[in-house]
């Protein structure tokens, strides 16, 4: 199986073929597997080296002429250091940009913490009208890059990771899919946490969502899915568990504000704002997170019971 950014790497090469108004910016991250795409396209496909902060500028000013750019380097260097820009070389300037990152949470974690972005969601979520995709697999990871670089002018930001599940779900841009239905509660697994979910409520009787797009948030999809079809009827209490590959309680104030009529209780799962400061590898990460079936069946099955 090819990874996201393997993925990512063939489709937008293919893209360049056939969208004369998309440009490549890296930062050189993965500078290396674009260099057909430039000698190629030598106008379209540019290098501003280590210079994250410029990076978003660039992809900014080629926005203002026209171009649909897109920018990509490690989350932490897309969007953190240079968040400034994005603030203002992008939203305060009314121009629209994918940005599409590698590393997450976890990813790798021979990088260390400068190398990890669990807040990188959160952070977005301080800016209006972005859209955020969460692929958890190379299937996906196509399908809404090909979205995103459609989606007219608008700021999107393709989050992949090197977790990923091992089957793709027919996904539909900003809609969750229902990958299980039960009637004691929701799971909403995000992403690459969807492999987990699943082997985590094995036998228990909740309904499974999934979302690889989590803003705008489905809370149509939400409500829909705690309404009759899951035998939680509009007055009884509502109780939702969010599974997200990022920073715990990301989606807590969407789901809370989704549910806002009627009682309801959020168990937010996700990556602490603790550091834990061993290298390790992505499964032992996601075990000290509680993020492995094993944990997230306890934890989830402790709040629903």
């Amino acid at each position: 199986m090819d990874t996201m950014r393997d993925r990512f790497v063939d489709v937008t090469t293919r893209l360049l073929e056939e969208d004369p108004r998309l440009a490549v910016v890296l930062a050189d991250i993965t500078a290396a597997a674009f260099e057909p795409a430039r000698e190629r396209h030598p106008d379209r496909v540019v290098n501003v080296g280590i210079r994250e902060q410029l990076l978003i500028g660039a992809a900014g000013g080629l926005a203002l002429t026209g171009m649909r750019p897109i920018a990509h380097t490690f989350a932490s260097f897309l969007i953190e250091r240079p968040w400034e820009q994005v603030k203002l070389d992008l939203v305060h300037q009314g121009v629209g940009a994918v940005l599409v990152s590698a590393a997450g949470s976890y990813d790798w974690p021979a990088g260390g913490r400068t190398h990890m972005s669990p807040g990188d969601v959160a952070l977005l979520d301080t800016l209006p009208d972005w859209t955020v995709h969460v692929p958890g697999h190379p299937e996906e990871a196509e399908q809404l890059l090909r979205h995103a670089v459609a989606d007219g002018d608008r700021n999107v930001y393709v989050r992949l990771s090197a977790h990923q599940n091992a089957e793709p779900v027919a996904v539909e841009p900003g809609r969750f899919s229902t990958v299980r239905t039960g009637a004691r509660g929701v799971v909403l697994a995000v992403g690459p946490m969807l492999d987990a979910v699943l082997a985590a409520t094995e036998g228990l009787d909740v309904t499974v969502l999934y979302a690889a797009t989590v803003r705008p948030f489905d809370a149509a999809g939400l409500r829909a899915a705690l309404g009759a079809g899951s035998g939680v009827a509009s007055g009884e209490r509502a109780d939702v568990v969010l599974v997200e590959p990022y920073l715990a309680g990301t989606s807590a104030n969407e789901a809370h504000a989704a549910l806002a009529d009627r009682p309801h209780r959020v168990l937010a799962l996700g990556v602490p704002r603790e550091e834990h400061r061993q290298y390790g590898s992505i499964p032992e990460h996601l075990a000290a997170y509680g993020l492995d079936a094993a944990s997230l069946k306890e934890r989830i099955g402790t709040f629903l019971w």
